[in-house]
């Protein structure tokens, strides 16, 4: 749908009264000029314009002079516009939706007193071979040209902008807590950036109604070649600390769309009702959910039996279901679209930023005990040793038999089931790890990356603080799941495949060379070896981990190993995915929490012939830009997870400054060592310059290490030391300790030639 105009654009040409040429313009024609004009406007084009020569040029100066003193034009004589006018070229950025759903835009620079931006509706263009029709969302900067309309519209808008292009997008936005001055009349923002801790004076006027504690977005106004820069706060985004909601610093820090707009919320209320008698009935089936024992939203159930089937002996017959969120979300909604800027759910310790309303997240698609709901169904059937034969995509209707979490459905397998699992044992669980049993046979044989990395969870009390942090049991129930999803997802991949149907693959690229030579010199420092070949394998990393699994230095092994690999993304070109040791694989298994799948989901429905809500012709030729969007929104919100996290550790630490902790070195840099306490995997810094020992530490890139000039002892990546926290400041996440521990004895030595300095330590020993 083209993006509607609700008045017409002020006119744009010369001006209506144009004096003679070579002679003076007035006031009000300079003013009609600079108004009119499409580019810059500065001293050189008003004489042009006014065809002015010698005398004419210095008294028309003097007049434009007079206008600025008067405040009837701003900007110095390169660059003038009118006070309280956008530009027709502008910086603008995405802020809001309106109620009808469309994009609202400010600019990004504006000067005004007043600190009020105007408002500018987005018009979308519509052409999709241009590469600004990549979807756009809040936060989103755009260069536009800007119309201003010949009077304010009906819903306030004086302006609308139509995109030139999308611009790379800012990595955060400018964020702090503003703290004002006790005696009154401005006051300074302290950071939440945790890489640039220091905070930002602010005059009186420039506060914009922030109040104390408040979290503030801002922009630096003025930074004069002496002094401090100044900030001016664009606008108050409420107390993190008051909600206890440290996660509101990321929510905003990344765009992140916490509420839904009343357009949103409204269609809810008419959206369409899925017919069951069109569907395969599986409510018969004992399809179950296992899930976390917190878990609000169920979208997965999962089923499993032996194979009557004679020439099938020893294998079984796996089906998997998934709520059927596209019959309720279809494209071009304005469901679909938020959810498409939302792009994933994203998971804080202290609250959800879903990509979908709760009464579709928890209700409509939430797979519910003893509640019949639509689903979308792939059956499988694997032989003994768990090679997948063939499999058939349904559009069903299911009852989910029960609802167990991960640690019920392993007790009751281990020997302990609850009342509730005892009638299930042997008829439903039972098949189901059987079935798993197989399916193992196949995964060791494929041998996808088998990093053993433990999740930290933290856990908040009544009040929203941090109350502890534990390392989950990891159970064969989980990965009992997530083998069956995995296999789900490749089922879908290869069936969009063999109908020749676009499709949104879930890619992972090999290690790079650059990375693959980090990671060798840093095995070899611990007397590990990873083969010199361009064409490595999961396996190749699998032995190396297997070798480290019972020394002090495994979780570092495992973790510098991660750190080798590349990221995962969202691509219509299939490349495979390397970690997963696989072909081809798509997304599929959970459309609640992420829009790939329900992508996925649109297009079984097409290439099947399920529906008529599949994959629509508008949505095909986007899917490669979509891919891209999703992957970005992806890294914001892994992002914001983990910022989140951090803070609320640091807060959780701050009445701790003093204590000791054990730790270990998780980083070397130039600038200091990075540690990870033992305790609470909190991450902080040790600055080399508060090491000690009078010595001057050089960064030896290829050992991993900070080496002492003087006496050639060493820092390395992984060794276990002993720290004091020196300072914790929770609203940027940072903390800051102390080296208690000597560093490792014995003299080292750092040849240097044509290749990278190396480091040799004659005694490993500390």
């Amino acid at each position: 749908m083209a993006s509607k105009r609700r008045n017409e654009p002020g006119r744009k040409g010369p001006p209506a009264t144009k004096p003679q040429p070579g002679t003076l313009p007035t006031k009000n024609q300079i003013l009609e000029y600079v108004q009119a004009a499409q580019g810059k406007v500065g001293n050189r084009e008003i004489a042009r314009a006014f065809h002015l020569k010698g005398g004419d040029r210095i008294e028309m100066k003097r007049v434009l002079r007079e206008m600025t003193a008067d405040g009837q034009l701003l900007g110095n004589r390169k660059t003038l516009k009118q006070p309280g006018q956008v530009p027709a070229v502008s910086v603008m950025e995405i802020v809001a939706r309106d109620n009808d759903g469309e994009l609202v835009a400010e600019p990004v620079v504006w000067e005004e007193s007043d600190g009020k931006r105007p408002r500018a509706l987005v018009l979308t263009q519509r052409d999709r071979k241009r590469s600004s029709d990549m979807p756009l969302s809040i936060g989103d900067r755009i260069l536009a040209r800007v119309s201003r309309l010949k009077s304010e519209d009906v819903f306030g808008y004086r302006y609308e902008c139509s995109p030139i292009k999308k611009l790379p997008r800012e990595r955060r936005r400018q964020l702090g807590i503003w703290r004002p001055n006790a005696r009154g009349g401005g006051g300074m923002i302290e950071p939440v950036e945790r890489r640039e801790l220091r905070a930002w004076p602010v005059r009186p006027g420039n506060d914009g109604g922030a109040r104390n504690g408040d979290l503030v977005r801002f922009d630096v106004v003025r930074a004069h070649r002496q002094g401090v820069p100044e900030a001016r706060i664009v606008e108050a985004l409420g107390n993190p600390d008051d909600q206890r909601q440290i996660s509101l610093i990321a929510v905003h820090a990344h765009g992140l769309r916490d509420e839904f707009p009343e357009p949103v919320l409204d269609e809810l209320k008419n959206l369409p009702s899925p017919e069951f008698g069109t569907r395969t009935d599986l409510r018969d089936l004992p399809l179950l959910t296992i899930d976390p024992v917190d878990a609000r939203d169920h979208d997965d159930a999962v089923h499993a039996v032996p194979d009557d089937n004679p020439k099938n002996a020893g294998g079984f017959v796996v089906t998997v279901a998934i709520a059927d969120v596209a019959c309720y979300v279809r494209p071009g909604s304005k469901l679909d679209r938020e959810a498409l800027m939302r792009a994933n759910s994203v998971y804080f310790p202290d609250r959800v930023v879903p990509m979908l309303p709760e009464k579709i997240s928890n209700d409509l698609c939430s797979l519910r005990e003893a509640e019949d709901r639509p689903c979308l169904a792939v059956r499988m059937i694997f032989d003994a040793q768990g090679n997948k034969r063939r499999h058939t995509f349904h559009r069903a209707v299911m009852r989910s038999v029960a609802k167990l979490s991960y640690q019920e459905a392993q007790a009751a397998i281990d020997g302990r089931p609850t009342p509730k699992c005892e009638p299930l044992l042997e008829a439903v669980l039972k098949p189901l790890w059987q079935a798993y049993a197989a399916l193992m046979i196949a995964r060791d044989r494929r041998e996808p990356l088998d990093l053993d990395l433990p999740e930290r969870k933290i856990l908040l009390d009544k009040t929203g603080r941090v109350e502890r942090i534990v390392t989950p049991e990891r159970l064969e129930a989980h990965r009992l799941i997530e083998e069956f999803m995995i296999q789900a997802n490749v089922a879908a991949a290869e069936t969009l495949e063999e109908k020749r149907s676009p499709c949104v693959y879930r890619v992972h690229d090999p290690p790079g060379k650059e990375k693959l030579t980090a990671l060798r010199d840093f095995l070899d420092s611990l007397e590990l070896t990873l083969p010199a070949s361009d064409r490595l394998k999961p396996a190749h990393f699998n032995r190396v981990l297997a070798q480290v699994k019972t020394m002090p230095s495994a979780d570092l092994v495992n973790e510098v190993v991660l750190r080798s690999q590349a990221q995962a993304v969202y691509a219509t070109q299939n490349i495979g995915h390397f970690g997963l040791n696989l072909q081809r694989y798509a997304h599929f298994t959970s459309p609640i929490r992420r829009y790939a799948d329900l992508l996925v989901h649109r297009a079984l429905v097409r290439a099947l012939q399920m529906g008529p809500d599949g994959l629509s012709k508008e949505e095909e030729p986007q899917l490669a830009a979509t891919a891209q969007s999703i992957s970005e929104a992806e890294r914001r919100a892994m992002a914001a997870e983990r910022e989140t996290s951090d803070r609320l550790i640091a807060a959780f630490l701050a009445d701790r400054v003093g204590a000791e902790f054990p730790a270990r070195i998780s980083g070397v840099t130039r600038a200091g060592l990075f540690v990870r306490l033992r305790e609470t995997g909190a991450d902080g810094f040790i600055p080399a310059s508060t090491l000690g020992g009078g010595d001057f530490w050089r960064h030896d890139e290829t050992a991993h290490a900070l080496v002492g000039d003087r006496t050639g002892h060493t820092y390395r990546l992984g060794d276990d030391v002993d720290v004091r926290l020196v300072e914790a400041i929770p609203t940027a996440g940072a903390l800051r300790f102390e080296m208690l521990s000597e560093a490792r004895r014995g003299q080292a030595t750092v040849r240097t030639g044509r290749g990278p300095k190396r480091l040799r330590q004659r005694n490993r020993g500390r």
